[in-house]
This record gives structure tokens, sequence and C-alpha cells, in this order.
């Protein structure tokens, strides 16, 4: 507001000194104009002149023209300055209207921001309003639903307790009902287990005097197998260590105190699975010598029976001893 105040009382200045300088101006004198009158009249003869006079003449007469360029050239130059100080003066009142034209279209321009300002406020402030309005509306139409919701819920509430209380009475009386028929189920099932019972340790005792008799004839068998096993497998025991009696040569240091104590592993086939000195006798060539002995069979003897080879020879331990194998 004050660089437009400042603005205006500068351009009125202006305005004053432009015309102050304007109606100061003189006007310039009017031109003087040289005329000479021609005739038809025929020449008159030409008065005698002294060259002196003559010289004196042409001095006058360069002196009037240079006189008269002078002036022409002055009344040239200050019409050239009037017309620069006229274009001037037209040009500062078009920057002023111009500039009175820019503060006019620029009013205008505030004029229609705060016009559109206030509509804007008007319409936020009717928008708040609605929205105020349909807020009220809506807390008025939440709190009607929230009552008739309590008035069903309460309605709803004493409906289901009358429907609670028909169904509990119901309930007790299918529950005694119920207890009647269970006690009924249960003396029921109490005769009858009772008589199962019975019957069902009378089966007992005869399935244990079943199973003893049954255990008897197992254990039996099962002694004259173990007997037959522990036979046989002492037999083939025998042969085993007869055949390694034959393929084992000691060494010339070895003593009667000297003991090598091997586990051999079997395959069904009666092929040497695999050997393992479990206890040295204390001499490398010893310990060697019944190694070997026990890689030189290309075959065991083994029993047929396949629990008897599982039970004793699929893997067995032998001590080598000067005076004896076991």
């Amino acid at each position: 507001m004050v660089f437009s105040v400042t603005l205006h009382v500068l351009i009125l200045g202006i305005a004053v000194a432009g015309w102050s300088w304007t109606s100061q101006e003189h006007e310039p004198p009017p031109r003087s104009i040289a005329a000479r009158l021609i005739t038809q009249q025929k020449p008159e003869p030409s008065p005698v002149v002294d060259p002196v006079d003559q010289q004196k003449l042409d001095e006058e007469r360069k002196a009037e023209e240079q006189r008269q360029q002078k002036e022409a050239e002055r009344l040239r130059q200050e019409e050239e300055a009037r017309r620069i100080a006229e274009q001037k003066r037209e040009e500062e009142q078009k920057k002023l209207q111009q500039q009175k034209e820019q503060e006019r279209k620029q009013a205008e321009a505030k004029e229609r921001q705060a016009r559109k300002a206030r509509e804007e406020e008007a319409a936020r402030k009717k928008a708040e309003a609605q929205a105020r309005e349909r807020e009220r509306q809506k807390a008025e139409e939440e709190k009607r639903r929230q009552e008739e919701a309590r008035k069903k819920a309460e309605a709803e509430k004493r409906r289901q307790e009358e429907l609670r209380k028909q169904e509990e009475a119901e309930r007790k009386r299918q529950e005694e009902l119920a207890r009647q028929e269970a006690e009924r189920k249960r003396l029921e099932a109490e005769r009858k287990l009772r008589e199962q019972q019975l019957e069902a340790q009378a089966e007992a005792a005869r399935r244990a005097l079943e199973e003893q008799a049954r255990r008897q004839q197992e254990a039996a068998a099962a002694k004259a197998r173990e007997a037959r096993m522990l036979s046989e497998s002492e037999k083939y025991q025998a042969l085993i260590r007869e055949r390694l009696s034959q393929a084992w040569y000691p060494p010339s240091s070895a003593t009667e105190d000297m003991t090598a104590r091997l586990q051999i592993t079997l395959l069904p086939t009666g092929e040497l699975a695999g050997v393992k000195l479990v206890d040295s006798s204390g001499n490398t060539a010893f310990d060697n010598s019944a190694l070997s002995a026990v890689r030189s069979l290309s075959r065991y003897p083994i029993p047929e029976d396949r629990d008897t080879f599982e039970r004793y020879f699929r893997q067995f331990t032998i001590e080598f001893n000067p005076r004896r194998l076991r």
C-alpha cells in the first residue's frame, strides 16, 4: 500500500513538472521570408557601381546570408527541441496511463481475489454448517438407532431368559429321565458284568491251564532244541578247532604261556567275513601266526540250522595256545 501511494505521488509530480515545462515554452518567431517581385519590364541598365561599394555590398550580402542561415539553424534546433520535448511528454503520459492501467488491473485482480476469497470463505462456512448439521442429524439418528437397538436387546434378553428357563426345565426333565434310564442300564450292566466276569473267570482259568500246558510244551521243546543246538555247536566248534590246529604253525619263539585271543566273524556260507585280535599274546610273530591260520581257511564247517549259526557261529572268539585251542 505504501509503495502504491509513493508511486502515485511520484507520477503526479512528473506530470505537473512536464506540464510546467511545456507551458513555459516560447513559440518560435515566425520565419522571415525574403521575396522579390519579378516583372516583365525591360531590364534597366545596371547602374555603375564603384568597385569599393560593390565589395561592401557583397560582404553585407554574405553577412546577411550567414545571419539567415544561423537563424534558420536556430529555428530548426528550437523546433527539434520542441518536438523532442513533446515526444518525451507524450511518452511520459503514455507511461503514466499504462501505469494507471496496470494499477487498475492489479486493483481489479486484488478485488477479484478478495471476492473469490470471500466466496470461498462463505462456501467453507456453508460447508462447515452443512457438515455440522449432517453430524447433528447423524448423531440423532445414531442415538435413535442405539435406543431402538437397546430396546430390541432388552426384549431379546427377556425372550432369551424365558427360553433359557424353558430349556432349563426341559433339561432337568430330560436329565431325570436320563438318570432313571442310566440307573436302569447301570443295574442291567452290573448284572451282565457279573455274568461276564463269571464267564471270563471260567474262560481265564481254562486259558491259564491251556497256556500253562503250552508253556510247558514250549519249554520242553526249547530245552530239547537248546540241547540239540548246543550239541551241534560243540561238534562244529570241535571241527573248527581241528581245522585251525592243522592250519596253525606257531613260531619257534612261542612258549606255553603265550595266548592270543581272536574274534572271528563268518558268513552264512561258512566263508570268513572278518577276524580281529582281541587280546594279544605279547609276541607279534605269535599273533600273526594265529591270524594267518584263521585267514588260511577258505570255508569253515558250520551247521545247516540258521538259528544255531546265528547264535554260535555268526561271531565267536577262539584262543590260540601252543598246548590247546579253545
